[in-house]
């Protein structure tokens, strides 16, 4: 299995593409807008889009994606997600207002995308990868992926506030090589990452503390206008545990 990082930043700008990750090439986690950088023949082979929640940095992508290759394709792309997050898509993104509904066009019995529910500690195998739910604590209903093969695991936070159910997962996982988790915020602006439920690099030090695995630790969704700063306070404060930033294009293997 090979994740490529399609994008990883809390916001946008020059190179700055929001959260979405590339796996093999049939499987989005995500769909902000690092999913645009994608030709259309690319787009073309996604079968299946796991979306964390419903927030527009992470699935900005996904209407326009369904729009341009649906046409193109034999089946539908199945989206799975959150039942709370299907019906905010269908409440205000698919709603012939915003965008067409796709799960009706051409016809209701041949559509380009359906929707398939799911729930923390879904499992869903496609081929020999297989993508796990897991519990996230964010201000919309949320879940973060452990996504595993036979030869090793990746978890990605999601965006979430801290949760003692995420760490007891991650604990769980024996040949765990990848950890991607969220630091949207500066140190500074701890008063409103506490009230969006992200965290920001004091929380993380203090989150890393929980983790009695030894993957390589990655650090996503910072915010583009307070980067750098975000980046030296991760090294000053989460140091020890020596978490890299992600970086778009970035390719992990497991």
């Amino acid at each position: 299995m090979k994740v490529r990082v399609l994008g990883c930043s809390g916001g946008i700008g020059a190179r700055a593409r929001t959260t979405s990750f590339l796996v093999d090439d049939d499987i989005l986690i995500d769909a902000g807008t690092g999913v645009e950088d994608l030709a259309v023949d690319e787009l073309a082979r996604i079968d299946h889009v796991f979306l964390t929640h419903s927030h527009l940095d992470h699935i900005a992508a996904l209407p326009l994606l369904v729009d341009s290759v649906g046409a193109l394709r034999a089946r539908p792309i199945v989206v799975h997600a959150l039942p709370e997050t299907i019906e905010a898509l269908r409440a205000h993104i698919f709603n012939w207002v915003i965008w067409p509904d796709f799960t009706e066009i051409p016809h209701y019995e041949r559509p380009w995308m359906v929707f398939e529910p799911l729930a923390v500690d879904s499992v869903i195998r496609v081929g020999s990868r297989a993508i796990r739910s897991i519990a996230a604590n964010h201000t919309v209903p949320a879940l973060g992926f452990h996504l595993f093969t036979d030869a090793a695991s990746l978890v990605f936070s999601g965006d979430t506030w801290p949760t003692d159910e995420f760490w007891r997962v991650v604990n769980g996982i024996a040949d765990l090589r990848y950890l991607i988790i969220e630091t949207a915020f500066s140190n500074k602006e701890q008063d409103l990452a506490i009230t969006a439920k992200h965290l920001y690099p004091i929380q993380l030090g203090e989150q890393l503390q929980n983790l009695r695995r030894e993957p390589e630790v990655l650090v996503t969704h910072l915010k583009p206008s307070d980067r750098d700063l975000i980046a030296r306070e991760i090294e000053a404060w989460a140091g020890r545990f020596q978490p890299r930033l992600l970086e778009r294009g970035q390719i992990l293997e497991l």
